[in-house]
């Protein structure tokens, strides 16, 4: 993982997705506002960000997930988008969204057997360009939520850089690794022949007696990380604890 300042920014395009954390989002933020070319961009950035010193029960969040046509961001590409407008109190269905979108590279068969979305279903849909715009007024001002945060980040950052030429950046809370820092074990559990939870999504939610729900439809998927995170907080953290002590 990087560690960067704002003032250790580049003025020159950067073409590699990079999973960063740093001081402060909310910085980068407004030092990006002023560095990006695309119009979309310097929006969403210009909208900003929490400080990392807010409670996260204050904190507007979004969760997000995404099907794609493979695991390789650089090569492959996004297939269906889920987003569920949350915070720590409440979780707003009402106003998710799901998309379905044609890539611009080809759609696997074996990520059709586990996703489900077929050749034809991409044959009508759009290109991601059409949502780009709605997609992030959505994300404009919260941090996102997602499971295994890699995917999200990567893949949105590489569909931006084949669209618009310029990829994006923004903090994720990653109730993957969220999980993992509190189900650590130690080396003497690991001698006894215990074996550590899963981390997958479903695994991860049984832990708190949260409903199954059939996985890998990225509406479906997001809510159920929006849940995870939901009482993860409550289970072993708390309405105040740090923005930044959470965020990637």
């Amino acid at each position: 993982m990087l560690y960067l300042r704002p003032s250790q920014m580049s003025d020159e395009p950067d073409h590699r997705a990079r999973d960063i954390r740093v001081d402060d989002w909310s910085l980068l933020y407004a030092e990006l506002a002023k560095k990006v070319r695309s119009p979309l961009l310097r929006k969403f950035y210009s909208v900003g960000l929490p400080s990392a010193e807010t409670p996260i029960g204050e904190v507007p969040l979004l969760a997000m997930d995404f099907e794609t046509t493979g695991m390789d961001a650089e090569q492959g590409d996004i297939v269906s988008i889920g987003v569920v407008p949350m915070t720590l109190a409440r979780i707003y269905n009402r106003n998710s969204c799901h998309w379905i979108v044609r890539p611009r590279s080809r759609l696997h068969d074996d990520s059709v057997v586990i996703h489900g979305i077929t050749h034809s279903d991409i044959a009508g849909s759009p290109d991601l360009t059409y949502y780009l715009e709605p997609l992030l007024e959505l994300m404009a001002g919260r941090v996102i939520v997602a499971h295994y945060r890699i995917m999200e980040r990567n893949f949105l950052y590489h569909a931006l850089l084949r669209r618009i030429g310029e990829g994006i950046r923004f903090p994720i809370i990653d109730t993957m690794t969220l999980e993992a820092s509190v189900n650590r074990f130690s080396f003497w559990q690991r001698l006894r022949g215990r074996k550590p939870g899963s981390l997958r999504l479903a695994d991860a939610r049984k832990r708190y007696h949260l409903p199954f729900y059939h996985p890998h439809h990225a509406h479906t998927d997001a809510l159920a990380c929006a849940e995870l995170l939901q009482a993860q907080i409550a289970t072993h953290f708390s309405q105040q604890t740090p923005l930044g002590d959470l965020w990637r």
